[in-house]
């Protein structure tokens, strides 16, 4: 079962040697409608934080030469006028709150059911350290998490707190339901609960994964049963995990909710095997996915593309000052189909085809050296 919530996962993790050499974020998307043209916009908001233990009272920029260090809201649009924004805070001017997190600095505050804030970026090209656009977003939302893709003992206490893996992540909001109001360079959208396909999780660790590949949604049409699918949700992602050190042959980890029904493949999961094949491509006007997942009972196979032209190359530095990850392409308009299959013994019969939109979607490689 991975439709487990647990705060404690969704809780603040910079402790030990992940105080000097890490990060941890807790990431938001969802759709708003513009209230003018009634148009639909995919936004995201991060709360973000870097090796706390470096820099107390300084914002340290590793696109300056430094061990970075300091608490960052990004946040943005994306379609055709998409951008990220960046603003940056010392660590003495954050409070947390470890479980259930609670997060509060100057105008931002996020915990399990709230996320505000405000940011205006107005010199970005004169601070490349920034990473980011000129323009503005406001935020104030209301979060209400419903399905949540728990991975299992890969995130328990114990590996957590012998900081096994090289990159966690935890999904408490695999389908979640915001409402609020963003204000988007000037625009102003309405964002509503059954319209706005949110999704909320999070990261933390030491370094980043390198393919990183992430595919998720919750706006899923049955073709076979010709109606919307309003309990169901699905989640994939991973890339090369790194355990004590070691790297594994790439993997993902995937998890379909589908009307109430657990899908999951979980390469952790040892004493319940899976398989997955999956191959992304960065084309001249789209990124393209295709993932093959497979246990004993059932087949999951996802095809999603991604106009390049909505999608932006988002910017991270890792805890050392690299950034390695300068073509990772992140987008929220996504659209493609799953098919879903059961399996007894050879006899494979086909559950469902779905249609699907609005998918928060990644894909990118560290640069070759």
């Amino acid at each position: 079962m991975f439709n487990k919530h647990n705060k404690k996962k969704n809780g603040y993790m910079l402790k030990g040697k992940f105080a000097k050499r890490g990060y941890d974020w807790w990431w938001h998307s969802f759709t708003g409608i513009d209230v003018k043209t009634n148009e639909e916009k995919a936004f995201f908001i991060e709360f973000y934080l870097t090796n706390p233990k470096v820099s107390k009272d300084e914002v340290k920029y590793g696109r300056l030469g430094d061990i970075p260090s300091y608490f960052m809201v990004k946040c943005g649009a994306w379609g055709s006028d998409h951008s990220q924004l960046h603003k940056f805070f010392p660590i003495k001017d954050v409070k947390i709150n470890d479980s259930p997190i609670k997060i509060e600095c100057g105008d931002f505050y996020l915990d399990e059911e709230t996320l505000k804030g405000n940011v205006v970026v107005d010199d970005a090209e004169s601070h490349p350290e920034y990473m980011c656009d000129n323009g503005s977003m406001s935020f104030n939302l209301k979060i209400e998490k419903n399905i949540a893709f728990n991975v299992g003992y890969g995130t328990s206490s114990l590996f957590r707190n012998i900081h096994a893996f090289e990159m966690y992540w935890h999904a408490e909001g695999m389908k979640s339901k915001y409402e609020g109001e963003i204000i988007y360079n000037g625009r102003k959208y309405v964002v509503k609960k059954d319209y706005s396909y949110g999704y909320a999780d999070k990261n933390w660790g030491s370094n980043f994964t390198s393919p990183w590949i992430w595919l998720s949604s919750n706006c899923l049409y049955s073709k076979l049963k010709n109606r919307k699918l309003n309990n169901s949700v699905f989640d994939i992602g991973g890339g090369r995990p790194k355990a004590f050190g070691i790297p594994f042959n790439a993997k993902l980890l995937g998890a379909f909710y589908y009307e109430g029904k657990e899908y999951q493949y979980n390469f952790s999961k040892f004493w319940h095997p899976s398989k997955t094949y999956f191959d992304c491509k960065i084309l001249d006007d789209l990124v393209v996915w295709d993932i093959k997942q497979s246990d004993r009972h059932s087949i999951m196979e996802t095809h999603i593309e991604c106009k390049k032209s909505d999608m932006l190359l988002v910017n991270y530095e890792d805890p050392y000052g690299l950034k390695l990850h300068n073509n990772l392409y992140n987008g929220g308009n996504g659209y493609g189909n799953i098919k879903l299959y059961s399996k007894y013994g050879k006899k494979i019969e086909l559950i469902d085809e779905i249609e699907v939109s609005h998918v928060g979607c990644e894909y990118g490689e560290f640069d070759k050296k």
